[in-house]
């Protein structure tokens, strides 16, 4: 699921400190802890020190997330002990012409010490990984008006050249569907009943709902669902392709659309989040145009 990570490109290691709820009962993380490695490797390592990333704020352009893919892995490791991560990014060019698009891709790859926040535990103190993240970010002037935010050339002093080049990521509709070669647990995409309502406590810096909170939303709407379904809730998210359409504010109410799946003997769940005014009857919902994708695989 994870694009190949690129040659060439600039490293940085850091350690990063683990809560206490990043480890679950049984010594693995939780996937919404992947994406903290970021920080401390790429945007602090990496993109602190730039010249041309100083550049493309100055210009108004600034990298705005739009995809994270994550992988678990399964350790068991300590809360006690910090994992320590190593990154590296990227910037690409999207398309052509009129359609082109430029996008700072990141990558993390993190290493824990297998171990257990209590007792012992075989092969104690051995180095394994314990997850990967990518991350897409688009380029883009948030500030600027609408018809001019689209960035397709970077013709601005000290803008940085940029040589590399990918096919546009898959689409986020397909996200929300059930995967080519996958079982369907259930014929239709159902709306999970219980609404999302965010506040403050939700958001962060940017003025809108922070990206890491709909992975634990989308993860906790999933365990309800397979429950329902006589699966059982004793599964954890060990793979997470989510892409964000559009952010939401505090105040606001949404709810999750979802249809699980099996594939390869694991539970996976395709889902979206729509608006409350989409989720009124099935009239709405198709034509909602949800703000986020999203689809998880399990493992017990």
């Amino acid at each position: 699921m994870i694009p190949p990570v690129p040659t060439g490109t600039p490293r940085a290691a850091a350690r990063v400190h683990l809560r206490f709820e990043d480890v679950t009962q049984d010594g693995r993380l939780v996937l919404e802890s992947l994406p903290n490695a970021l920080g401390p490797t790429v945007w602090r390592g990496i993109l602190a020190q730039d010249p041309s990333s100083a550049a493309s704020f100055a210009a108004g352009i600034v990298p705005i997330l739009s995809r994270f893919v994550l992988e678990g892995a399964p350790g068991p490791f300590s809360a006690n002990v910090p994992v320590e991560a190593e990154g590296t990014c990227q910037l690409a060019r999207v398309g052509e012409g009129k359609d082109a698009r430029y996008v700072l891709d990141m990558w993390a790859e993190l290493y824990g010490v297998i171990g257990r926040t209590y007792g012992s535990v075989k092969r104690a103190g051995e180095r394994a990984l314990a997850g990967r993240v990518w991350a897409e970010h688009v380029l883009t002037r948030p500030f600027a008006p609408p018809a001019e935010r689209r960035v397709t050339s970077l013709d601005y002093a000290g803008a940085p050249a940029v040589s590399a080049a990918r096919a546009p990521s898959p689409s986020r509709e397909a996200l929300a569907c059930v995967p080519e070669g996958a079982m369907p647990l259930e014929p239709v995409r159902r709306i999970d009943p219980v609404p999302i309502t965010f506040g403050l406590v939700h958001t962060d810096s940017n003025m809108h709902v922070n990206s890491l909170v709909y992975l634990r939303m989308f993860e906790e709407a999933a365990l309800r669902r397979l429950a329902q379904l006589g699966k059982g809730s004793a599964v954890l998210g060990r793979t997470l392709d989510i892409a964000y359409r559009k952010p939401c504010f505090a105040g606001q109410t949404m709810f999750v659309v979802e249809q699980a799946f099996e594939q390869n003997g694991k539970l996976g769940m395709a889902a979206a989040l729509v608006e409350a005014k989409d989720a009124e009857n099935e009239d709405a919902l198709k034509n909602a145009r949800p703000h986020v994708y999203a689809r998880t695989t399990f493992e017990s």
